[in-house]
This record gives structure tokens, C-alpha cells and sequence, in this order.
């Protein structure tokens, strides 16, 4: 058998769709119009105790967010329902998907519970759908993810989330943060104590901020793919629909 030349580079692409093929630009594409308005950042906490961590740790980043700048909502997951245990009519999964669809970045932070991010973690992101007709209500948009633990720093929550944001095609930012013995960290009013752990968390919120200013006005063009033009938005659709799942 003949062995196939690596260094031959030339050959036709017979399979290529050439209507439908775009030769990336070194020079990135610059919006006709610059948004002027402040990031707007989404905030998801994983936990409904009364005095949660992973909720302190969540108003800790927001109000750091707010001091850079950008606009926050933060979403409380209480009354939201299991994932098809009620329609998406439901007015907590109806508040929880427009406020995906406000946002131009989101934060992420979960307790790390049996080695894992927790089940109201998870059910506030599986509500958030793939896609809305042809519309991904997440792509493009910017991630930071953050976790609590109460024993020694662990990042299986922060590893499960960066697996969850690639799915949802969102743009997650190298940073993170990863709070060991999260229950020494805060004072009793709940505001989080100077370590190195709350410098993390500032190092997190000014790279997520930076990376949003960045990428929000490009985001198109950053996630627009060669497969998908090929597709008709009807095709599309029925490709990222998870109800027959």
C-alpha cells in the first residue's frame, strides 16, 4: 500500500461547499455599531440555603462587577422547577430565559457536592435551551466560573461547568475561582473576608468584564460556522431541539 503524502498541501477539496466557505481574516471584522452600554452580566448561584456560600460568594462578585462597570442581575433559583416538571411557561423558567437573553456574559458558581456540581446548578442551565428556533440563546456570550467547597480546594464543579459552557458555545474565560473551606472565608454579615481567594475572585471579574467588551459586538462572527451555513434555520432547529430527548 502506498503511504499518503503528509506535505503535499495542494489538492482540490471536492467535498467543499464553496458557496458556503469563508477564509478567516486576520484582521477582525469591526462592528458598525459599538455597543455603549455597560456588560450586561448574568449571575447563577447553585444553591438554595439560607446562608449559602456559593450565593455569598455569587453578591461578593456582583458587587465587584458593578464597580467595574458592568450591569448584573442575579437570578434566585428558588421555586424554579425541576427540568420537565412544568411547562417553560413557568414564570420562574420564563424570568430565568430572559434574563439569558439579556445577558452578554454570565458567572457561574457552584457548591462542590459528592465531588460534583449540584443538581440546582445543573437545573438552572438545562432550562436555558440550545436553541430558540434558529437562535442559540448562549453563543457567543462570555463565562466565569467559580465554586465553594467545604473542605480543600477542589475544581471537579469548576471542570463540569467549563464542559457545560463549551456545549452551550459560550465563550469561557482561563480564569477561575475555587474557594477551599468557603464557611472561614465570610464574616457573619456574609461579605467576604481579604485572602488571596477574594483576590482570585477579582482577578475573575476583571478578566470576564475585558473579555466581554472584547468579544460581545463580534460574537457573530467569532461563532459563525462553515457546517451551519449549510444548514437551513429549519434544519438547524430540529438538529439542537432536546425535546425528543
Amino acid at each position: 500500500m502506498k503511504r499518503a503524502s503528509v506535505s503535499k498541501v495542494t489538492d482540490a477539496l471536492p467535498n467543499l461547499d464553496q458557496s458556503c466557505f469563508k477564509i478567516p481574516q486576520q484582521q477582525l471584522p469591526v462592528s458598525q455599531q459599538v455597543s455603549q452600554h455597560p456588560p450586561r452580566i448574568l449571575m447563577l448561584y447553585g444553591s438554595l440555603r439560607e446562608r449559602s456560600y456559593s450565593k455569598l460568594l455569587t453578591l461578593e462578585a456582583a458587587r465587584l462587577l458593578e464597580a467595574m462597570g458592568a450591569q448584573v442581575k442575579v437570578f434566585d433559583p428558588l421555586d424554579l422547577p425541576q427540568p420537565d416538571a412544568a411547562p417553560d411557561t413557568h414564570p420562574k423558567v420564563k424570568e430565568l430565559r430572559d434574563l439569558a437573553a439579556w445577558s452578554e456574559g454570565m458567572v457561574w458558581c457552584s457548591p462542590e457536592r459528592h465531588g460534583a456540581m449540584t443538581g440546582i446548578m445543573k437545573s438552572q442551565i438545562d432550562w436555558i435551551p440550545l436553541s430558540i428556533g434558529a437562535v442559540r440563546p448562549t453563543q457567543g456570550k462570555t463565562l466565569a466560573v467559580m465554586e465553594v467547597s467545604g473542605g480543600s480546594q477542589s475544581f471537579n464543579a469548576l471542570n463540569q461547568m467549563r464542559i457545560l459552557g463549551r456545549w452551550m458555545r459560550m465563550l469561557t474565560i482561563p480564569n477561575q475561582s475555587s474557594v477551599a473551606k468557603a464557611f472561614l472565608e465570610f464574616e457573619e454579615d456574609g461579605r467576604m473576608k481579604p485572602s488571596a481567594y477574594y483576590d482570585r475572585v477579582v482577578d475573575v471579574m476583571e478578566e470576564l468584564v475585558k473579555f466581554t467588551l472584547l468579544t460581545r459586538d463580534i460574537a457573530p462572527y467569532l461563532v459563525d460556522r462553515y457546517s451551519e451555513r449549510k444548514e437551513s434555520a429549519e434544519e438547524l432547529s430540529k438538529r439542537v431541539n432536546q425535546k425528543g430527548i
